[in-house]
Formats: structure tokens, sequence, C-alpha cells
């Protein structure tokens, strides 16, 4: 199932050269394709003010949402950890607002990598109004 995600796990890594992390040193780049086939990356972008930090993850969903695409296909994530690197719940729950079942690519650095549907890493992040038992 990896090799369908190649070209953006090798986008997000692309991305992920270009991260501002000079607190952290935690660089994170992502590539998101849309229904339509393409692809739009994002890397993370840290300030000294840690609440005015962006993640990868949003920095590609507002990349594409600018752009006009609101179907979200498949997203890789990519870290300079050295392992694979879930997003943060507040990506998950960015990423939700648009397909709770897209693809999430979680790759490493040395090639090891994993695929989710997004409900599976975040589970009912859209519960009914309806709460009434």
């Amino acid at each position: 199932m990896k090799e369908r995600y190649e070209d953006l796990i090798a986008a997000a890594k692309e991305a992920m050269e270009k991260a501002y992390a000079p607190y952290s040193n935690f660089k994170v780049g992502t590539a998101l394709r849309t229904s339509s086939g393409r692809i739009f990356t994002g890397c993370n972008v840290e300030n000294a003010s840690y609440g005015a930090t962006v993640c990868a993850e949003r920095t590609a969903v507002v990349k594409a949402i600018s752009e006009g695409e609101h179907d979200f296909e498949a997203i890789a994530v990519v870290s300079s950890s050295g392992r694979i690197t879930p997003p943060c719940g507040l990506c998950r729950q960015v990423l939700a607002e648009f397909s709770e079942d897209m693809a999430v690519v979680l790759a490493a650095e040395n090639g090891d990598a994993k695929v989710y549907p997004l409900y599976a890493l975040f589970p009912e992040a859209k519960l009914p109004l309806d709460t009434e038992k």
C-alpha cells in the first residue's frame, strides 16, 4: 500500500526541509492530495510565542482551501524525529472537517510507513448533535 503514496511521501520530505523550527528542531513536512489530483505541501513554522506556531498539516490544508480545493484524498506526514509521527489533535480536527476517511500516511525518513484512515486516528470526530438518550 505504501507504494501508492510514494509521491506524497517524497513531497512531504521535501517540504520538511523548508520547515522553520529554531526552537524545537523538530521539522515536519506534509503533502496533501485532493480528489482532483493536486498536491499541496506544508511545513511547520515555529514562533517564539508557541501558540503562534503553525503545524505542517494545517499549512497544507489552508493552501488547498485557498486554491478552491475542499475534497481531500490523502495526506503524508514526515518528521525529523526518525520515526513515524501522527498529526496532533488540532490538526486531526482540522483534517476531519473535510474528510474523516482520508488516508493518513505516516512515514519515517528511513522508509518505514503506515497508512491509516483518519477516523482510526480520530474516532468519532463529528459526534451527532442529537445527544438525547
